[in-house]
């Protein structure tokens, strides 16, 4: 009886010390818009950034706190690591627009 309990201890700490698996968050960038404009997301998960326009972008928060940048052609990713709402523009052409609902 004392090994089952064991077990179910040893199981029981075990499932505690999984961390939560973080997520790949896709938003792409074509004819000057980022898609979609509004993401939610955590703390831990990477936005992957894909430019499929022929130019350079950004992806520059309000807030300062990330400048991302982004040449064409190319993907670019970016860890989150602080909770909050987030807009942010690309510096090259400011009516590109988005928000990230980061949860901690």
């Amino acid at each position: 009886m004392l090994s089952g309990r064991l077990v179910l201890i040893a199981l029981a700490f075990g499932l505690m010390a999984v961390p939560a698996h973080a997520e790949t968050i896709q938003i792409v960038i074509e004819n000057l818009a980022f898609a979609p404009t509004e993401v939610s997301a955590k703390v831990g998960d990477t936005i992957e950034w894909v430019n499929k326009d022929v130019f350079a972008h950004t992806a520059t928060a309000r807030n300062g706190d990330f400048d991302v940048n982004q040449p064409p052609k190319k993907t670019v990713t970016f860890m989150l690591t602080k909770a909050g709402t987030v807009e942010y523009y690309c510096r090259f052409h400011p009516n590109m627009k988005g928000v990230l609902k980061i949860a901690p």
